[in-house]
């Protein structure tokens, strides 16, 4: 299997250490061997700055990162600049800018068998031309998916999460929801589960938006209109799709035995609940394109990078994932 393609991130945030403590923890944690597209010299001062006795490799194609895996964190050739935590600036923009595109063309190529994502500042990538609300949709530019078809899964170690909506103001969320994108994002998300997570038949929770599910119509009408007639719609696809359950009583321990991923409406209302349940381990998953991609589901962190304060965990996460995704596809191939 081919190996994993790590975007460096802002230099600026704490994606550079968060890679370095990932690398140092991949014997223990039995990482598939990835590489890192550029950044030797940020990796390196962000790991001393960590306190983290890291070798690179640098590389001059992925084919070789099986092999110096074992000796030091294989890093690509080619770009580079000055680490300066907490400093983000246009010369870091471009770097994560350069990496990011190179890391997504090694994985739409095959020459990666996936892609992990360190944290990038939209702001700071807008500056130097970025025209894309963030990464998700820059991805599927490059793959020539269409956006909708890009599905955000939060994944953690007890739950996944999958909003429908994303980032719209909440006053927008009930014109937004429709039957078309409910059961559209549905079956991406089933046909993701099946083929990247092994799991045969996936049983997927929809969330009501209003509260107590509507109770019959009380509190709003979204959930007999709209949300229970698309549910019903993919139950005579075959799809074990069950709701809308009240999104207050769906994230206890014994609910969440209940399904394998909850649909939820809107943004806060997936996100809340996984970053409360699985901060340090949650990985953004990206479903609906060839290509496999995971992220960590946190930011960049500016405040903090550089003072030693930031958990990988959640970076350790979204590079197992990524690379169980891609044992599963080269598998089943």
């Amino acid at each position: 299997m081919s190996p994993l393609a790590l975007s460096l991130g802002d230099p600026a945030g704490i994606g550079p250490e968060i890679i370095a403590c990932a690398y140092a923890a991949s014997k223990r944690e039995k990482l598939t061997p990835f590489f890192v597209v550029g950044g030797a010299e940020v990796l390196r001062a962000a790991a001393k700055q960590r306190g983290i006795a890291l070798e690179t490799v640098q590389i001059a194609d992925p084919a070789e990162t099986t092999r110096a895996f074992a000796s030091g964190l294989p890093v690509l050739d080619g770009l580079d600049g000055p680490y300066e935590p907490g400093a983000p600036d246009k010369h870091g923009a471009r770097l994560a800018l350069a990496s990011l595109t190179q890391a997504t063309e090694f994985t739409r190529n095959g020459i990666a068998s996936g892609l992990v994502t360190a944290p990038i500042s939209k702001a700071e990538l807008a500056e130097v031309g970025f025209s894309h609300p963030g990464q998700t949709e820059f991805l599927a530019s490059v793959c020539g998916s269409p956006e909708r078809d890009a599905v955000m899964m939060l994944a953690g170690p007890s739950l996944r999460t999958v909003p429908l909506t994303v980032h719209c103001a909440l006053a927008e969320v009930s014109a937004l929801l429709n039957h078309d994108l409910i059961c559209h994002k549905a079956r991406i998300v089933a046909a993701a589960l099946a083929r990247d997570f092994g799991i045969e038949r996936p049983r997927l929770a929809f969330a009501g938006l209003n509260p107590h599910a509507g109770e019959g119509g009380r509190f709003g009408d979204e959930e007999t209109r709209i949300i229970e007639p698309a549910i019903a719609a993919l139950r005579e696809e075959g799809i074990d799709a069950t709701g809308p359950h009240p999104a207050d009583a769906m994230f206890t321990p014994r609910a969440r035995l209940r399904y394998h991923a909850a649909i939820c409406m809107y943004h806060d209302q997936a996100l809340i609940p996984l970053k409360t349940l699985e901060f340090d381990e949650g990985v953004n998953v990206t479903l609906g394109l060839p290509i496999i991609r995971t992220s960590p589901d946190h930011g960049t962190a500016f405040d903090i990078a550089g003072k030693g304060l930031a958990d990988a965990g959640a970076m350790i996460a979204a590079i197992r994932l990524a690379g169980e995704c891609a044992e599963r596809r080269a598998r089943d191939a």
